[in-house]
């Protein structure tokens, strides 16, 4: 049985006030010679946020990648920051929730890690997910210049990691 909405504002609540203002991010990762980035861990305080909103490895939903390119084709991303927005909910973040991250262009498919959520009326919290598809559809489109990846759809799935691979 699904927690009361009222219960699931709480956890955020109570969340929120334990790790204070989240300001988990991506720190000096380092590029393989491809432009994919190496591994990266998990930071402590994203595993503990997760485990206190019940969020388990392989958790997933969908997401549009740039949230001010949302329902478009193809869609044109940048190398850096990437800010989007969850379409279904992923464990108690619901629909609208922000995901901030990280997006590498420089192998023959798109790299994203999430490395905060900002559910709607609430702080950010830190986690870790990745932007995940089936048959390639991260891959860039022929044509994306350096620094940038063309991707025929705005949409892809995301899924908690506890780890960047």
């Amino acid at each position: 049985m699904a927690p009361s909405p009222v219960i699931r504002s709480c956890s955020l609540l109570l969340l929120g006030l334990l790790i204070g203002c989240a300001t988990a991010g991506p720190g000096h990762v380092a590029v393989r010679s491809d432009g994919t980035p190496e591994p990266e861990d998990c930071p402590e305080e994203a595993l503990k946020a997760m485990r206190l909103l019940g969020l388990q490895v392989s958790d997933g939903s969908t997401l549009e990648l740039d949230v001010n390119q949302a329902d478009t084709r193809p869609v044109y991303l940048r190398e850096g920051p990437i800010e989007s927005e969850l379409n279904h909910s992923l464990g108690p973040l619901d629909p609208g929730t922000l995901m901030y991250g990280r997006i590498w262009t420089g192998g023959q498919q798109v790299v994203i890690r999430y490395y905060e959520a900002k559910p709607p009326d609430r702080e950010r919290l830190p986690l870790c997910a990745v932007a995940r598809t089936a048959k390639g559809q991260l891959r860039k489109l022929p044509g994306s210049k350096p620094g940038t990846a063309t991707l025929e759809f705005s949409g892809s799935g995301v899924y908690i990691v506890d780890g960047f691979r």
